[in-house]
């Protein structure tokens, strides 16, 4: 059985949680999908218990710093363990092929060359087309361009071991060239960028965000049966967001919401 581990919930601008990333467990393996924008990233994978050892596929959904920069920390602790002889595996790096020469240089411009020798021989860089399919964790992963209007991003799609449909839409709401991927799933893991209530004070549209409103009743009109929602503001009380988002979700979704906190588990049933 798949498990979701929620590292970070919040957007690019948080201060009291971590930018948004996760991953998929599956046995004692990691499917890593983004990486944060800091050196956080090391304690969020220290403290959930995500061993170095156990993460052989990490996915860069797009450039922006709140995806990438975490990566540099991950890409030195994985290449320090690959040089002490813990890591003795092949790690992949999953990006769109225009962002996959930035990661690269981003690496070697700011981690020691003894740590960047190991790219190509232990650690690969994967350069991604739209509609490319990867074998992850046993899997079939069908990464997919959103048809964002911001930066050029892609989500992904896969089947779940008890046959259950997952789809990652990036950051950005749902577009509709996205729909013979989203439609119908049975995990939608989507942005929510802050309430419909607060849509005038934090102005998601602005940013080509959702409210939790709007993200609710694309769901529903998609038949989708469970919905996470993350890259949320952090403005508002966080210890109560859960609780307001699951109130104004639920008015306009029928299936099952779910609004995690930092270092959440949901178990992918």
């Amino acid at each position: 059985m798949e498990e979701l581990y929620v590292i970070g919930t919040g957007n690019a601008m948080v201060t009291t949680c971590y930018n948004t990333c996760f991953a998929l467990r599956k046995e004692d393996e990691f499917f890593l999908t983004d990486c944060g924008g800091g050196n956080t990233i090391l304690k969020k994978l220290h403290d959930m218990r995500i061993s170095i050892q156990n993460i052989h596929h990490v996915f860069i959904s797009h450039e922006h710093c709140d995806h990438t920069l975490g990566f540099v920390w991950l890409f030195r602790l994985l290449t320090s363990n690959m040089k002490s002889g813990v890591l003795t595996e092949p790690v992949y790096v999953y990006a769109h092929e225009d962002l996959i020469p930035g990661l690269e240089m981003m690496c070697r411009l700011t981690v020691q060359k003894k740590f960047c020798d190991y790219i190509g021989k232990l650690l690969f860089f994967v350069p991604l087309k739209n509609g490319d399919q990867k074998e992850i964790l046993g899997s079939l992963v069908t990464f997919f361009d959103i048809g964002s209007t911001k930066a050029k991003q892609f989500g992904f799609t896969t089947t779940l071991d008890n046959g259950k449909k997952l789809t990652f839409t990036g950051d950005e709401p749902y577009h509709d060239c996205c729909h013979e991927y989203v439609a119908g799933t049975d995990w939608l893991l989507h942005e929510a960028f802050c309430m419909y209530e607060d849509a005038e004070r934090f102005k998601p549209y602005e940013k080509h965000h959702s409210t939790v409103k709007d993200a609710c009743e694309l769901a529903e009109s998609l038949h989708i049966k469970n919905m996470v929602l993350w890259h949320t503001e952090d403005k508002t009380d966080i210890s109560t967001r859960k609780g307001r988002y699951l109130a104004e979700g639920e008015l306009h979704f029928s299936g099952n919401l779910y609004v995690p906190d930092d270092e959440e588990r949901i178990l992918l049933l």
